[in-house]
């Protein structure tokens, strides 16, 4: 991150009073708030008024999984020392579980107001895999928009819109070609200034390629997508704020997130239930406390199947989404359980 944006103010950087209103007057004399802009290991690129380094991201007293910094959030740090002092409590926190290790929790980006679920009009389109990041993005709060690029490589647009539409009512929509900046511009209205917007979605999708058009420069590297089978590298390999200028495209930031091949779901529960909502309402006037929704006589969602107002594919997914869930969640002694117990079933 180049050094000309120093002289930014607490308000462009995304500060509202949600995080001054956790500073004792004590804090506010002898600790800066700063924001973090990348992560790299054991240290984090901040920047603040007046002021923009790379610091240790090591806490004081380490707590939880989640007591480190990940991009977007909020640090105090020492004015005379420029160590890190706090993490102060975060609007939002996209995380899960750590590929490989359910153990471990990985910070994807904290303190977004807009998720912009990025997925391409060829056969990156997944249903699935759009409702995970769905679920993601109502489980914390932040409003999911999904972005359809790659607009010129089909006929039929309109069929990737309309899929995406009923997935879940209201769902914001848009659908363009990511090197077009006038197509681009029409994402103006979700990054204004102070405005965080992160970016999700597999390689190859086109995440780098819109931040680049956003922000007028082809400073992030590109990839190609494979010929055969429409998959891409990863070319982002940091998770990383980007600011917009103001004008057209607002003054907003951008974070550009590497390509995640796995997406498991962990404490998702009120995430799953909006997402669904549909099914869960049926699910709720089943007459079986303890039903399994799968093949029991007289159960309400065996039934709407059956009549065709509930679309077995989508309950599919609702099943496997909230049972991983549930065997992903908590402690993770917890978690081993569930699992092997799922296994022995």
């Amino acid at each position: 991150m180049s050094t000309d944006t120093t002289d930014s103010t607490l308000a462009q950087l995304g500060w509202k009073a949600f995080f001054s209103d956790q500073l004792s007057a004590e804090q506010r004399l002898e600790c800066q708030p700063v924001r973090v802009l990348s992560v790299h290991r054991g240290r984090v690129t901040v920047l603040g008024e007046g002021f923009e380094d790379s610091i240790a991201s090591t806490l004081p007293t380490p707590g939880g999984p989640e007591d480190r910094p990940t991009v977007g959030d909020w640090l105090l740090i020492d004015r005379a020392t420029r160590s890190l002092v706090r993490i102060l409590d975060r609007t939002s926190l996209f995380k899960r579980p750590a590929p490989g290790d359910d153990r471990r929790v990985q910070l994807i980006a904290a303190n977004v107001d807009t998720l912009f679920i990025v997925t391409s009009c060829n056969e990156d389109f997944n249903v699935a895999r759009i409702e995970r990041y769905l679920v993601l993005a109502r489980e914390v709060g932040a409003r999911p928009v999904v972005v359809l690029t790659k607009a010129d490589l089909t006929a039929t647009p309109e069929r990737f819109v309309a899929e995406a539409r009923a997935l879940q009512a209201g769902l914001h929509v848009e659908v363009l070609d990511g090197r077009d900046p006038a197509q681009a511009a029409r994402l103006a209205g979700y990054c204004g200034l102070g405005e965080t917007v992160a970016l999700v979605g597999s390689s190859g999708v086109g995440k780098s390629t819109l931040v680049n058009t956003l922000r007028g420069s082809d400073s992030i590297a590109t990839q190609a997508v494979r010929a055969d089978d429409g998959k891409g590298r990863h070319t982002t390999t940091v998770r990383e704020m980007h600011r917009l200028g103001g004008g057209v495209n607002g003054g907003g930031w951008l974070v550009d997130t590497p390509g995640m091949r796995e997406l498991q779901m962990a404490d998702v529960a009120t995430g799953v239930t909006e997402v669904f909502d549909d099914v869960t309402a049926v699910a709720l006037e089943c007459r079986f406390t303890n039903c399994s929704h799968l093949d029991a006589p007289g159960c309400a969602i065996g039934a709407a199947i059956a009549e065709g107002t509930l679309d077995p594919a989508r309950v599919q997914r609702w099943r496997k989404l909230a049972r991983e869930d549930g065997e992903n969640s908590g402690p993770p002694g917890l978690r081993r359980s569930r699992k092997q117990g799922g296994k022995r079933r």
